[in-house]
């Protein structure tokens, strides 16, 4: 059906007149077609049209507002119309299905050619890749094609993702959707860091329910049958730890390293029970080192003992961290429940096990191992905590040293944030997959837009306008900017058939 006709314009600025009684969208993919091609467009904006002169339209609205005045003319639909703006996306071959076939767009449409909606055979070039990562069904302005977006895993996840939204615009569907579709895949494993413990489904449908059974689940609140709790040697950790996690001085920090040298993996043990180290160290700063060190790890002291209140012990906990990576390089989510913790607490668990992986995967590649190894995605939320730019004023952390250079080693970050700005450009260059949900704020979208893996300096409007469920994804893996619309998690897994409790999912966003 012919929704318009190219009338002016240039290049990624195509307008056409829309047809009378026919709706275009704003972000709806159109098609216009010659004898050699097929040129596919998107909407980024609407306007209106008329050859009457302003002025004569403000007296005919003047006439019919002040004297209910039921002023016709001729041919309205020829004299009033809508128009379209349009942004060139791709050019295809007609009659060719391979994805060669399709490419940047360079060319212009012919003059007064009409315009029509896409269809699913017009992007028979979206073929499945190797290693399929699912993120959403395509989407045409507000209407979803029945055509799975599905981009190269392998490569996606090791090299990041940042998914943006605004709070209820659906990132934790999103989420459970991405991971959802991962479980029964042997190309990668998740690390999930999950402050809401709301992706394992301890009362409601989620993971867990997976018929794969390739997800573990770390918690420290009576964890349910077959999963484990969570429990840490404080032996595990090392003064790099603590980057991004608590702020030290530079004398404090010192205090660190002359502990940990001289007491190795009792460090923390020997400045919580004040034992001497050399060095001249002022009393105040290594009793503000312990005060810190016994508020994160949760610990006290009693008779000359330490003693546990939290997930951080002196005995126990020797293998936790080495049973999550593991798994994770079996091609398994872990999920660690942090619902119970502070922001520091969850990053230190992060940070731990994120220096174990990082550190193993060094190793494969140095033993030739690596390319038989899943790639590995850490899912941390409220990114700016980690990778944001007061953060790493104070010094870089794993989670920025795996931003710049843990795509070499096929470990990469599913970072989640409401405010993208407050990351440095040049950790957001590094994201090259973003996938984009409704965001209000302006300086958001814009920080965003300019970090992009394609141009999207027309879609500022489209991103506002998004609404619960949909995204553009914007990645090095894709052809073009696509825009998708998330399942929603407990409808998409009804495929497998599973008996889904009655509960108010409303709360997923």
């Amino acid at each position: 059906m012919v929704l318009g006709q190219v009338i002016s314009g240039k290049f990624g600025e195509i307008c056409i007149r829309q047809k009378s009684k026919q709706d275009i969208e704003l972000g709806e993919l159109l098609v216009a077609e010659n004898d050699a091609s097929k040129i596919i467009f998107q909407v980024y904006d609407l306007i209106y049209g008329s050859q009457i002169s302003q002025q004569n339209l403000e007296l005919i609205s003047g006439l019919n507002l002040e004297e209910n005045s039921d002023y016709n003319f001729m041919n309205a639909n020829l004299r009033n119309y809508k128009l379209a703006m349009l942004k060139n996306v791709l050019t295809i071959k007609n009659d060719e299905k391979t994805d060669e076939d399709a490419s940047a767009c360079k060319i212009l449409p012919d003059f007064f050619s009409t315009v029509r909606r896409v269809k699913a055979n017009d992007l028979n070039f979206l073929t499945v890749p190797k290693n399929p990562l699912f993120v959403g069904y395509l989407r045409s302005g507000s209407k979803q094609l029945d055509v799975q977006i599905n981009l190269q895993g392998s490569s996606v996840l090791s090299h990041h993702i940042l998914i943006t939204a605004t709070t209820g615009k659906g990132k934790s569907n999103l989420i459970s959707v991405l991971l959802w579709d991962c479980l029964d895949r042997d190309y990668c494993g998740f690390l999930v860091l999950d402050p809401h413990d709301e992706y394992y489904g301890r009362h409601s449908i989620g993971l867990k329910d997976h018929p794969a059974k390739k997800v573990s689940y770390f918690t420290s609140n009576n964890p349910p049958p077959g999963c484990s709790m969570l429990k840490i040697n404080i032996n595990l950790i090392e003064p790099d730890h603590f980057k991004g996690v608590v702020f030290f001085t530079d004398a404090q920090n010192d205090a660190l390293r002359a502990y940990y040298k001289k007491y190795n993996k009792d460090w923390i043990k020997a400045i919580l029970l004040e034992e001497p180290v050399q060095g001249s160290f002022h009393e105040s700063t290594l009793g503000v080192v312990k005060r810190k060190m016994m508020n994160l790890l949760d610990m006290s002291i009693i008779e000359n003992e330490l003693q546990s209140r939290g997930i951080f012990c002196a005995e126990g906990g020797e293998t936790t961290i080495s049973s999550i990576v593991s798994e994770l390089e079996n091609a398994r989510t872990v999920i660690v429940d942090t619902s119970n913790f502070s922001d520091a607490t969850e990053i230190l668990i992060g940070s731990l096990i994120a220096t174990h992986v990082l550190k193993n995967y060094k190793r494969h590649l140095k033993s030739g191992n690596l390319k038989s190894k899943p790639a590995i995605s850490i899912v941390i939320e409220e990114a700016p905590r980690v990778l944001g730019k007061e953060v790493l004023e104070a010094g870089h952390n794993i989670f920025s040293t795996i931003a710049r250079e843990g795509r070499k080693f096929k470990v990469g970050l599913c970072a989640i944030t409401q405010l993208p700005s407050l990351i440095p450009r040049t950790i957001l260059a590094n994201m090259n997959t973003k996938i984009i949900l409704g965001m209000e704020m302006a300086p958001e979208r814009q920080s965003i837009i300019e970090s992009a893996a394609q141009d999207l300096s027309t879609d500022s409007r489209a991103i506002a306008s998004l609404d619960k469920g949909e995204a553009i994804v914007s990645s090095n893996f894709a052809r073009f900017a696509i825009p998708i619309r998330v399942p929603f998690f407990p409808d998409y897994v009804k495929k497998e058939k599973i008996n889904i409790p009655k509960k108010d999912f409303s709360s997923m966003t």
